[in-house]
């Protein structure tokens, strides 16, 4: 990164997220009105295993780049980090294309201590459904709408969080549903379009299936749709017949970076 002339002030600033992903750490300081301050956000490599060691180096070397382009100490600003694992009071009980090194690990703790500040850690799609209900598709006027709202990322698999009047309930797995004696993910996801040549009429007739089921256990009045493919969102969502009402997130590859940096700013929700 190139250093900026700006002598920001510290005040500007009230958190940092980290959003750790199989290949990216994705990044970015969020500012004082809440929102995602657009320079600053970037991503680097995530290194080869994803030890958490090695990840803990890279981004202490991220928070020192985000020093150099704000001019500013950051010293006293908390961090949130995603996983893409089950995360329980800070300990990490599932890993998803990182070192197994993290099953076990009391995240929180070790980061803390590593990055010589206060850090929040959340599973990625917890982080991505704080993001939206707390300030994107999921929100009304800066506020988490009132009832049941679930987001889903579709992607390589499908990511999912839950919230009741914008209160969380982590670690939600209905990527891993049982559907028609298959995984979900491997039916609904939306790589699964690309891998075995759908159709859009084909993938919808799935995603409805899937849909569905979701609604039948836990009737959510609002689902919101996240992942790349929510890019195309007019092409499959006017199609779905449900209950709930259905629509594409607001925010993409910065939901998990926005969303850890909420929790990192309030960490008790």
């Amino acid at each position: 990164m190139a250093s900026s002339d700006a002598s920001a002030s510290t005040s500007q600033f009230a958190a940092i997220g980290l959003d750790l992903g199989g290949s990216s750490i994705k990044y970015g300081l969020i500012g004082t009105d809440g929102k995602l301050v657009e320079e600053t956000f970037s991503q680097a490599t995530t290194p080869e295993g994803a030890h958490p060691d090695d990840v803990a180096q890279v981004m202490a070397r991220i928070i020192s780049q985000l020093q150099q382009l704000t001019g500013d100490e950051l010293a006293d600003i908390p961090v949130g980090i995603t996983v893409p694992g089950i995360v329980i009071d800070g300990v990490v009980h599932s890993a998803a294309n990182i070192d197994k090194a993290w099953v076990g690990l009391d995240a929180t703790a070790k980061f803390s201590a590593l990055l010589g500040r206060e850090v929040s850690v959340l599973n990625d799609a917890d982080a991505a459904g704080v993001a939206e209900v707390y300030a994107g598709a999921g929100a009304v006027n800066g506020q988490p709408i009132k009832g049941s709202t679930m987001l889903l990322t579709l992607g390589t698999g499908i990511g999912s969080a839950f919230f009741r009047d914008g209160v969380l309930f982590p670690n939600v797995e209905f990527g891993h549903l049982e559907i028609d004696g298959f995984n979900a993910e491997s039916k609904a996801a939306a790589r699964v379009m690309r891998e075995e040549n759908l159709t859009w009429e084909q993938y919808i007739a799935r995603l409805q299936r899937y849909l569905s089921h979701v609604e039948f256990l836990c009737s959510p009045d609002l689902i919101i749709i996240g992942g790349a493919i929510s890019e195309d969102h007019e092409k499959f969502l006017p199609q779905l017949d449900l209950r709930a009402k259905i629509v594409p997130a607001k925010f993409n590859n910065a939901a998990g970076v926005l969303g850890a940096a909420q929790r990192a700013l309030h960490p008790g929700n």
